[in-house]
């Protein structure tokens, strides 16, 4: 049985195996693509309010 996934770039058919290097990605242009989004974070992992306190100028060091 073989695993098939969507790119999550293009939503194109990805095999889960060897002839796929780039997986989950369909192509190294599509893996690019989301490395740009990352870099300038359309895409964002949440935090809490918190982390963003540490590193505030306006606060004394905790």
């Amino acid at each position: 049985m073989t695993l098939s996934v969507e790119c999550p770039t293009c939503q194109a058919p990805v095999t889960w195996d060897a002839s796929f290097p780039d997986r989950p990605f369909c192509s190294h242009r599509c893996r690019l693509i989301d490395l740009g989004a990352w870099a300038s974070e359309e895409h964002v992992i949440p935090g809490n309010d918190q982390e963003q306190d540490v590193f505030s100028e306006d606060l004394p060091p905790q």
